[in-house]
């Protein structure tokens, strides 16, 4: 008698366990419902179509985009307007990734942006996390974070035979020196014993360095000489002043 009780308790507590870890019924989702829910939100940006940001947000979202704006949904909502006349544009999801678990799914993308105005084309790449969490029947987004990938900008036009101004040796500190070179029409910077990197111009004066966010600038003193290297990262200036 004492063993069929026994027995009788080990198989209610597994069933117990086994029902508390497996989500009701109609709770689960996939990454492909994840997907197809989030391209529908990014399909009703260019329309200015607030639906689907109010259905898939929940109510006590956090939203953080690429321009650094911290939203809660009201003010994310607020931000789905209709392109301007003369603008049109699509966003693609691409190279998606997930982890799903019980009630919270993580959606993890890029994002291709195409975008035509009044005939010529851009184009853009961003990154995107979401947090879905399965609450009161329905999945939404809880948080989402979105970050933009640095891009190149066009290489422009300079004036070579200013080379020679920028040709030097320019100093940081004692003993932290970069020496900027020409061969032929391309110049180049040297940090010590760095390997050498090709400044692309961007404009005249204003250079640029593949695959690296910031610009390098040539001052030029009052005398009408460069007197310094100007390393501008996110817009703050670290100055190399030119001593040969």
């Amino acid at each position: 008698m004492r063993k069929n009780v026994l027995t009788l308790l080990f198989v209610f507590g597994l069933w117990a366990a086994i029902s508390s870890a497996t989500p009701p019924k109609g709770s689960t989702i996939t990454q492909e419902e994840l997907v197809r829910n989030t391209q529908e939100l990014f399909d009703a940006v260019a329309i200015g179509n607030q639906e689907p940001w109010k259905k898939y947000f929940a109510e006590d979202a956090m939203y953080f985009d690429e321009k650094g704006r911290n939203m809660d949904k009201a003010t994310l909502v607020k931000d789905v307007t209709p392109l301007p006349k003369g603008y049109s544009g699509t966003i693609k999801i691409a190279k998606v990734q997930s982890h799903i678990e019980a009630d919270i799914a993580i959606l993890s993308y890029d994002m291709d942006e195409t975008e035509t105005i009044y005939g010529q084309n851009l184009t853009a790449r961003y990154h995107a996390t979401d947090t879905w969490m399965h609450r009161q029947g329905k999945w939404q987004i809880v948080a989402g974070q979105v970050l933009r990938y640095y891009e190149d900008p066009a290489p422009g036009k300079t004036d070579i035979a200013k080379f020679a101004e920028y040709i030097g040796t320019y100093e940081l500190a004692p003993g932290i020196i970069m020496t900027v070179t020409a061969e032929g029409d391309h110049l180049y910077s040297q940090r010590g014993d760095r390997p050498k990197e090709q400044l692309f111009p961007e404009a005249p004066e204003i250079f640029f360095r593949k695959n690296v966010e910031g610009r390098r600038l040539f001052r030029y003193a009052d005398s009408g000489k460069v007197d310094a290297l100007i390393d501008r990262r996110n817009n703050e200036d670290v100055i190399w002043k030119k001593i040969k």
